[in-house]
């Protein structure tokens, strides 16, 4: 296989990967306001993209240049994840649950503050495929992340569209469920971190 080949297929799997996290929490953005527009998705679908694209050439960097303070970072990564997606899901949540009926099939709008850090818990993990691509030149490893990008654009899209189908179906309990799947992503991204898979 070309080689070229063989880097775009790694650099897709990656992306693949590392957009787990975003897609479950765009299905649970979806959940939450299943009236969302296309730009509003690609809105979202884009923050997490950028935040993936980011994440992996800053990595990149730290270890081409300050890699010891990079691996002392690298062990609070879950926490901060956690944290973020913690408060995040607990704010849903609890507007899930103190929602009345008549505000029902409204849909809390996501703020910018709330999808950036989104964007941010979804993708810190991302900081370490830097280490992955560390003997990539300048080129290859901003290829490597556009590639991871617009793979986690078009997985996140798919689960906009996910959330929204059911969040439409689940009425005033999708507030609640989307708010659960967060804390819950939260919390295995730390656990995974424990165990170090």
């Amino acid at each position: 296989m070309n080689d070229g080949l063989v880097f775009v297929a790694n650099s897709a799997l990656l992306g693949v990967g590392l957009a787990m996290d975003a897609f479950s929490v765009s299905t649970a953005n979806g959940l939450n306001d299943p009236g969302m527009g296309r730009g509003r998705m690609a809105s979202i679908a884009g923050t997490f993209a950028g935040f993936q694209f980011l994440m992996p050439v800053v990595g990149w960097a730290c270890v081409r240049t300050i890699a010891e303070a990079f691996e002392a970072f690298q062990r609070v990564i879950p926490w901060i994840a956690l944290a973020l997606l913690g408060w995040i899901g607990g704010k849903m949540l609890a507007e899930g649950l103190s929602r009345r009926e008549e505000d029902v099939g409204e849909g809390a709008r996501l703020g910018g503050g709330t999808l950036l850090a989104q964007g941010i818990a979804t993708s810190i993990d991302a900081l370490s495929v830097g280490f992955t691509i560390s003997d990539y030149g300048a080129a290859q490893a901003f290829g490597a992340a556009a590639i991871i990008a617009a793979v986690t654009f078009a997985i996140c899209i798919g689960g906009l569209k996910i959330g929204r189908r059911f969040g439409t179906r689940l009425a005033g309990k999708a507030s609640v469920l989307g708010g659960a799947i967060l804390i819950f992503i939260g919390l295995e991204i730390f656990v995974r971190s424990l165990w170090g898979v």
